[in-house]
């Protein structure tokens, strides 16, 4: 089995990778027949000399390997055909500027597998970089809010070398006595949370935060039956509010008016309520001055979020009175830092977490039979057609919707 490491081509850069030299050489040490073959890069987080000096061969002919490993997604003109394929095609939710190359993956004859539909039995996903994405969207939000009151002036994450550095930053600043709110206990959320605790903020229960003022930083971590109550006024279940998100309504204006920073680190499902409209935004109530949207749905759930911000220009401000952009410092403006892909603000540490998982939890399967079918669950084209889990996106592909 000869694994290919390949260049990332998509434009801005992504200096991210599946496999770090360290992560390679776990594979060679568990599966001595396993090659890995890495493609030259220069934008790559690690350098072509760190993957020759840890023993893998740095080759242009990625045509002679089976398996292909990438972070975004492949130009079209850069798909090898008859290959299988790791990446992120972002074609799953049917997204429109991906249909062309979802087609072309088709026409080429090859097996894709997608990052994101590499789950175990339960459907959770197993390979993921949300845990960096809250890691930096918090550091992001904090420097957010800084540069907002002109408290303090943080580096961007992206000037900096790790995790760790960007902790350091954090521990050199000081906080005003504001509430800061943590939507989410899944990975993004987990990652903020590591921030906040780094920080050593007090974490206060929902009680205290709702009723309680304090002469220091709190924050809040909640989850989606303190922020949803149902509509009939009947007890709330998580099992139900996932099967029926529609029997219930956002109960979220409690804490938005509390709340001076606000990170959103959950997931949204299609049919849940909104946290805050843009109604909502323009009542006096509405206490919110800045918004970290790591999860980042546009016109969705968390209303200020109009579009995605970058890493190049990460804050932009919302007038909840024209529902329009401003600058982020005006007294009216609540800034919005929305950028949606965080992770690539620290390659480094988010290649090592992600790799990790890759060598956990997918290459045993080359090697086992795929006998938990986590390959079979990912993959989404095989022999020139959508495999049965991701025909839904037949009329995708064929351009009838």
């Amino acid at each position: 089995m000869k694994f290919g490491i390949i260049k990332e081509r998509k434009n801005p850069p992504d200096r991210r990778v599946v496999l770090t030299p360290q992560t390679c050489q776990t594979v060679k040490k568990k599966y001595p027949s396993a090659a890995i073959i890495v493609e030259p890069s220069n934008i790559r987080i690690f350098k072509d000399e760190d993957y020759a000096s840890a023993g893998f061969e740095l080759s242009e002919n990625m045509q002679q390997c089976d398996v292909l490993l990438g972070v975004k997604e492949v130009p079209i003109e850069a798909l090898i055909p008859n290959k299988k394929y790791f990446f992120f095609s972002h074609t799953i939710k049917k997204q429109p500027y991906n249909k062309k190359l979802l087609q072309a993956v088709l026409a080429k004859n090859i097996e894709l597998y997608d990052h994101e539909v590499i789950t175990n039995t339960n459907g959770q996903r197993l390979v993921a970089f949300g845990r960096y994405a809250g890691i930096v969207g918090a550091y992001n939000g904090i420097r957010a809010y800084g540069l907002k009151f002109e408290l303090f002036e943080l580096p961007k994450a992206e000037h900096l070398p790790n995790m760790q550095a960007l902790i350091d930053a954090l521990q050199r600043i000081h906080l005003p006595a504001i509430k800061i709110l943590l939507t989410g206990k899944g990975r993004v959320g987990s990652g903020a949370k590591e921030i906040l605790d780094a920080m050593k903020l007090k974490e206060v229960s929902v009680e205290d935060y709702l009723t309680n003022n304090f002469n220091k930083p709190v924050y809040c971590q909640i989850d989606v039956l303190d922020y949803n109550k149902r509509k009939d006024g009947k007890d709330a279940d998580v099992t139900d509010f996932y099967q029926n998100p529609s029997a219930y309504q956002s109960n979220f204006m409690r804490f938005a008016k509390v709340t001076n920073f606000y990170i959103a680190g959950h997931f949204y499902g299609d049919g849940a309520p909104y946290l805050y409209t843009r109604e909502d935004v323009k009542s006096e109530k509405f206490n919110i001055q800045v918004v970290a949207d790591v999860s980042c749905d546009i016109d969705g759930p968390v209303a200020t979020t109009i579009r995605p911000s970058t890493i190049a220009s990460p804050i932009y401000g919302y007038n909840p009175e024209t529902e329009e952009e401003t600058n982020f410092k005006n007294k009216e403006a609540i800034a919005v830092m929305a950028v949606d892909n965080l992770p690539c603000e620290l390659p480094a540490n988010a290649s090592e977490g992600f790799g990790e998982s890759f060598v956990k939890y997918v290459i045993p399967s080359f090697f086992n039979n795929d006998k938990d079918g986590i390959l079979e669950r990912a993959k989404m084209t095989s022999n020139g057609q959508l495999t049965k889990r991701y025909a839904y996106l037949q009329d995708y592909v064929d351009e009838k919707e």
